[in-house]
């Protein structure tokens, strides 16, 4: 037997952290090895080309653009399969910035979901996806998004959850949430044609709902100092009701009209509640006919249903994982998943997520 074929193939992972170990238990059958972050031109060139092409069977992830500039034109050149990786939808009880591992991922082979500037696998589904004939997949999407509503689950999970009466007060006139972003996040650098802060945002929203109520919520990773705020919110605070605590997603949509985003995933998870909803950049749910978009796609010339668009990014695209088995799962398990480790760690923690 060829000794290559009686050995794992190689699985290499460049511009990921060393502590994302758990991507072995998303490839059981590989041996994993991390590669480099960000390296230098001549290390790739003279080092890992020559690890790539030592086994035919070499695959290759990269995290974001965090790998060589060059490596997925390279593995083009010489048939390595190559995929972009990032947190999936519904991702953990806590912030990924806290190390934790992701209850799912996205893999494309084209560019990351949220660059707005080229065409993704998960464009290429929300535009040739025949979603009226698949009557199983669209049955599916609706339960599931259903119970993803239900369950007040959310991408990360980490806020509190309380009465939000106590926060936003009685209402007394139409409400309008603006959700922040990492100002440095790559899905503001790929998604938005145009350069925005948070404070430009809540400006906006606030100039056009002159008689709303304006509620700014920051990012979860700002409120924890896991991520740094480049415009500060107490310089809007004149305009807006800011939110200092972090609150749970599901219980900041609650009596909301009308949400202002850059390209948050918030946005989407509003879309699902039936919240109007303002995009400044080009989120991937955006051009489909659901959104108020301030950046026009004009690869995107589809009407799509919220329950479409869900099918195509949570159900299609998305990639599942239990974390305790280390097997494949659909997203009707892994909302349980979520569900329970959640509901295990407020049993734990009364009233306060560890």
């Amino acid at each position: 037997m060829d000794k290559k074929q009686s050995t794992p193939p190689p699985l290499f992972l460049f511009g990921f952290s060393k502590w994302k170990t758990f991507m072995s238990d998303w490839y059981p059958e590989y041996e994993v090895i991390f590669g480099c972050i960000n390296a230098w031109p001549l290390e790739f060139d003279f080092y890992w080309k020559r690890r790539l092409l030592r086994d035919p069977r070499s695959k290759v992830l990269a995290w974001q653009y965090k790998a060589p500039s060059k490596i997925k034109a390279f593995c083009a050149s010489h048939g390595i399969p190559f995929h972009y990786v990032e947190d999936g939808f519904i991702r953990s009880v806590a912030l990924g910035a806290l190390r934790v591992p992701p209850l799912s991922l996205a893999f494309d082979q084209q560019d990351m979901y949220f660059n707005a500037n080229g065409p993704t696998d998960l464009e290429q589904i929300l535009k040739t996806y025949d979603f009226t004939n698949d009557h199983v997949l669209m049955q599916r999407a609706r339960f599931a998004r259903e119970r993803l509503l239900a369950s007040r689950l959310s991408k990360y999970n980490s806020g509190h959850s309380l009465d939000i009466t106590s926060v936003y007060g009685q209402k007394t006139r139409k409400r309008v949430l603006v959700v922040g972003q990492v100002e440095r996040d790559a899905s503001i650098a790929y998604g938005c044609a145009r350069k925005i802060t948070n404070n430009d945002l809540v400006q906006l929203a606030a100039s056009e709902n002159p008689a709303s109520q304006i509620i700014y919520k920051p990012h979860p990773e700002v409120l924890k100092g896991t991520a740094e705020a480049k415009s500060n919110p107490e310089l809007v605070r004149d305009i807006a009701m800011i939110l200092t605590q972090d609150i749970s997603l599901a219980d900041a949509l609650e009596t909301i009209d009308h949400v202002y985003t850059i390209t948050s995933l918030s946005g989407f998870e509003a879309l699902l509640r039936g919240i109007k909803v303002t995009t400044i950049g080009c989120p991937f749910y955006s051009g489909w006919g659901l959104t108020d978009d301030r950046q026009p796609n004009p690869r995107r010339n589809r009407k799509l249903s919220i329950d479409e668009v869900f099918a195509a990014a949570y159900i299609l695209y998305a990639k599942y994982l239990d974390p305790i088995t280390k097997e494949p799962i659909e997203i009707e398990q892994a909302i349980e998943v979520l569900a329970r480790m959640r509901s295990e760690q407020i049993v734990t923690r009364p009233g306060e997520y560890q």
